[in-house]
């Protein structure tokens, strides 16, 4: 999944979901016959679509990447190298129109004999640009040294993502102006105007977007670009990394690719079962949120002495009430409503990371210092830029999950599974359904979600989840651990944070590094005790 925060079209703020972006350290979906005629992996090559992919991995096998110093703007320094990948809109139609898809790397950093191939990374979103990861190695990570002597690391903008032909659903500074609508309805005209929002944002992205490319924005598609990408690396098997939503894609190219597998870690694990893409994935999404938010509630109590917020739980959770209560008569500077607050503080309930932060800028607010809380959540209307990538990034996750699979288009539905969890799960539950109310109402086609399974040749896959995790609830790994025969599940026990091969836990780092480097796993799977708590 992308950086957590993403301020929605819809008035509200959305979390970056299971998907949701989802991105970890940094957070989809199937084309025409994708879930029934190759759902699980067998009688791929009849479907026109894997006719298709195997045509496009052809060409771009032959053609392979001419890599060039990065474009000046992209902020990729050399040595990171960039290039193209082209791949086709429609895999039903690989001689009809072609993409182009960015993608970078650097080489490996150990001598040619340590050399293993490239590794794949997606971070997440629907949306997330993973083009960042090469810069692991130029910045010296410790946690990625062992593997970067041994891989090339490789990113690429998904299609519709940043340079590869972006997509937009909405004019960006109209996304992000603030203060948007209190994503918490007040009365039944509240909820009508969110769904006249919700609509209007799904009509913008078929007016915005080429309806041809909108149509096959989907996570199958996705994993069909990924086996262009490594046929086009010159890989005869993909090395792949995949966090959050990035976990889903490589479920789906498990699936559909199961015998172009060589190794494949995935972090932070969507449930991929058909019945959870995505209605019921963001619904249980609320749920674990609210668990994570009272988990970060409670670590700012224990540590009264420094933030001053309360020293219990209860008491941290009247400042944030009165605070948002505050926001929603009389927005901070004129721009920081309840909608924008959660914004920023979702980032605490997602990753560890942000736990100081966002409780310091808190911290200063009830001090009395206003402005480090309105600099932190509220939009800059200065970086085009910057607000062109929300948007693009929005946009991306929106079309992947309304045309992955089919969602609810009765309101009453949404009113009522939603109206429920709020009473329980009120951090995030309204501001959830608001970002992805445009599904109902979707102008294209909605698919049928792949059937996750073991095909032929799928080898040992690495999964590796917090049991707190907010984004991509811990049910997810158990669930394709299941699916995915022969995978060993790292469970880092206790802990919460969106994305766990990042951070600093020689139990979980040392297994990735050696299953990457000998591919190798445990002979069970194994829980480890969590990283570090943050301290202030």
């Amino acid at each position: 999944m992308r950086p957590t925060k993403r301020a929605t079209a819809l008035g509200s703020a959305g979390a970056l979901v299971t998907a949701a972006a989802l991105i970890a350290g940094a957070v989809a979906a199937p084309s025409a016959t994708a879930g029934t005629r190759h759902g699980h992996g067998h009688g791929q090559s009849h479907s026109s679509e894997a006719q298709g992919a195997a045509l496009a991995a052809a060409r771009a096998a032959r053609a392979g990447i001419d890599w060039q110093d990065c474009p000046a703007d992209w902020g990729l320094a050399k040595p990171i190298q960039c290039g193209w990948v082209s791949v086709p809109v429609d895999y039903a139609r690989p001689n009809g129109k072609q993409i182009k898809l960015a993608v970078d790397r650097i080489g490996n950093t150990g001598t040619a004999h340590e050399r293993q191939g490239a590794l794949v990374y997606n971070p997440g979103g629907p949306g997330g640009s993973g083009l960042r990861f090469p810069a692991r190695v130029t910045a010296k990570n410790p946690v990625w040294a062992n593997v970067a002597k041994a891989y090339d690391f490789v990113g690429f903008d998904p299609r519709g993502v940043g340079h590869s032909a972006p997509i937009s659903c909405q004019d960006p500074q109209e996304f992000v102006k603030a203060p948007k609508m209190d994503p918490v309805p007040d009365s039944e005209a509240d909820k009508r105007a969110q769904r006249k929002l919700a609509r209007e944002y799904a009509e913008g992205c078929a007016e915005r977007t080429d309806r041809t490319m909108l149509q096959q924005m989907t996570t199958p598609n996705t994993a069909r670009d990924l086996d262009v990408i490594r046929a086009a690396l010159g890989e005869r098997k993909l090395n792949y990394l995949g966090v959050s939503y990035g976990t889903y894609l490589g479920a789906v190219y498990g699936t559909l690719f199961p015998g172009h597998l060589r190794r494949m870690v995935v972090d932070s694990v969507v449930n991929p079962a058909r019945e959870n893409i995505w209605y019921e994935a963001n619904l249980n999404q609320d749920i674990a949120f609210e668990g994570r938010w009272k988990d970060w509630e409670d670590w700012v109590a224990k540590n009264d002495a420094a933030f001053h917020l309360g020293d219990t739980r209860g008491e941290v959770q009247e400042q944030w009430l009165k605070l948002r209560a505050t926001a929603k008569k009389s927005p901070l500077g004129g721009v920081v409503g309840p909608a924008e607050l959660i914004s920023f503080f979702q980032s605490a309930p997602y990753y560890d990371s942000s736990w100081v932060p966002v409780a310091t800028i808190f911290s200063k607010y009830v001090a009395g210092d206003t402005q480090a809380l309105i600099d932190a959540a509220a939009p800059d209307l200065t970086d085009t830029a910057g607000n062109a990538s929300s948007e693009n990034g929005n946009a991306v996750y929106t079309a992947v999950e309304c045309t992955d699979a089919k969602w609810p288009t009765s309101w009453h539905t949404w009113d009522r599974d939603n109206t429920r969890l709020h009473k329980d799960y009120p951090f995030m539950t309204w501001a959830n359904a608001w970002m992805n109310l445009p599904c109902a109402t979707w102008p294209v086609k909605q698919r049928t979600p792949v059937d996750v399974r073991t095909g032929k040749g799928l080898p040992p896959v690495l999964i590796v989840q917090s049991t707190e995790d907010a984004a991509t609830p811990y049910a997810g790994a158990v669930e394709l651990h299941k699916r995915f025969k022969g995978s060993r599940l790292i469970t880092e026990q206790g802990a919460g944070s969106h994305g766990v091969t990042g951070l600093v836990n020689p139990c979980i780092n040392d297994r990735v590094d050696t299953y990457l480097l000998t591919g190798r796993t445990d002979r069970s799977d194994v829980t480890c005790t969590p990283h570090a708590t943050p301290t202030p």
